[in-house]
């Protein structure tokens, strides 16, 4: 590794020819033990590693805590929107400049949310790698710098986890939803089902092996206040640059993919073909307009890329891209509130999926929830959670769903939950 030098612009910034590939630097960082907590969050050519912690926002579903530098944390009650809470919480951040990054629970969404609802840092010590280069700022630059020069190949053997259980619980769950749409309860909903690993998990290992299998749209792993998880987002819920950009990306509609030429070609001629994964599709496609209108001048509203298929690991989508730039007096809090949770992990309309989510199933958490960047300068990037791993108090789980709609057959339905799920059941690496 070549000396880095102290840039300009930023004079805490160090500048360092990186020797090693990202995602095993990202892995070293997390396991060094330097820091407490972290995020590790990857965007298409470039990674960031957050540690440690200068500030922190914690939103539970009562009361909100943030902790800044020099000042005694503070918790207080909140009312009205979670993304209103956050919003005014990073407002009174005494920083000039932050980058801030965490997780959103799934239940911020919720009539009536319960538990941790969001958990976001503003590092102590950041590192971004773009270009074979680490960008480091903060107060641990030199002992930043021996890790990144020492980082050593991937270690850990998978135990690949068995997909294939709770096969009749989860397709009663699918014949009830679908027994509601033709009610006329609503018209779609995922319907998803949790996956206990029953032993101790290297989550890092686990990440590190997970994401050289996968091509995911954004990859993740963290570890809060002793709550670990990393994934392989399939799919942007929501990235709103400086200038005010709005941008999401539905993926509705999937079949297995990583079987072979052949076999990965009759699946996607399936996929483009299936009324019931183009009306998924589609319907997931107009509601994502409908909601960047809320926010967005309605005359920049766009779909880009229309159920274009892309390739994300095990699995293949449908997918496409909506835009449109933010209105006046709107802010990248309300973009993420009007987008969040994503139609293709919640349903439609919204609310009636959402009370339907609570009813058949048990608390979400992160699942479908987001990972999200967010800065100073009204940038915000954020992704679903899926294709994902979590663990607590040495318990590990994984979670996948399917979205189902008034064709849904329960035998296919749970088969797409065993094909999302062999994203990262291959890949857990045993602790």
């Amino acid at each position: 590794m070549s000396i880095g030098l102290r840039t300009d612009a930023n004079p805490t910034e160090l500048v360092l020819e990186c020797p090693s590939e990202p995602l095993a630097a990202m892995a070293r960082l997390a396991g060094s033990g330097l820091f407490g907590d972290y995020v590790v969050y990857e965007r298409p050519g470039s990674w960031t590693f957050a540690g440690g912690m200068l500030g922190e926002v914690v939103l539970d579903s009562e009361t909100v805590r943030t902790r800044w530098p020099d000042g005694a944390p503070s918790t207080r009650p909140w009312s009205g929107r979670p993304a209103d809470a956050l919003r005014d919480a990073f407002a009174e951040a005494p920083l000039p400049t932050w980058n801030a990054y965490g997780w959103i629970a799934f239940e911020f969404a919720a009539t009536r949310p319960t538990g941790r609802l969001a958990h976001l840092i503003v590092p102590r010590t950041e590192v971004r790698i773009e270009a074979g280069r680490a960008h480091i700022t903060g107060p641990d630059t030199e002992q930043v710098a021996e890790l990144l020069a020492g980082a050593a190949p991937i270690a850990g053997v998978p135990s690949p986890v068995d997909v294939r259980v709770d096969g009749d619980a989860y397709r009663a769950k699918v014949a009830k939803a679908v027994a509601e749409i033709h009610e006329g309860r609503y018209q779609k909903v995922i319907v998803s089902r949790r996956l206990d690993i029953p032993h101790p998990v290297d989550v890092i290992a686990t990440y590190a092996r997970g994401r050289e299998a996968n091509t995911p749209a954004r990859s993740f792993l963290l570890d809060l206040g002793g709550f670990q998880a990393t994934g392989f987002s399939p799919e942007v819920l929501a990235t709103v640059d400086a200038d005010g950009c709005v941008m999401t990306q539905p993926l509705a509609g999937t079949r297995a993919f990583g079987a072979g030429a052949d076999a990965d070609a009759r699946t996607r001629r399936e996929l483009e073909n299936d009324p019931k994964e183009i009306f998924e599709h589609a319907v997931s496609v107009r509601t994502s307009v409908e909601e960047l209108h809320r926010v967005c001048d309605p005359e920049t509203v766009r779909v880009t890329d229309f159920m274009t298929v892309k390739e994300r690991g095990s699995v293949q989508h449908l997918g496409s891209r909506a835009a449109g730039a933010l209105a006046l007096g709107r802010s990248p809090w309300d973009a993420l509130d009007a987008l969040f949770p994503g139609v293709t992990a919640s349903g439609i309309p919204k609310p009636a999926a959402i009370e339907a989510i609570t009813r058949l199933e048990d608390r979400r958490g992160m699942y479908s929830g987001a990972v999200v960047a967010v800065s100073h300068d009204g940038a915000l990037d954020s992704a679903l959670v899926l294709r994902a791993l979590y663990s607590e108090n040495g318990r590990a789980w994984l979670r996948a769903g399917a979205g189902i709609v008034s064709a849904s057959a329960p035998d296919r339905e749970y088969e797409e939950t065993c094909e999302k799920l062999s994203s990262i059941a291959p890949h857990v690496v045993p602790r």
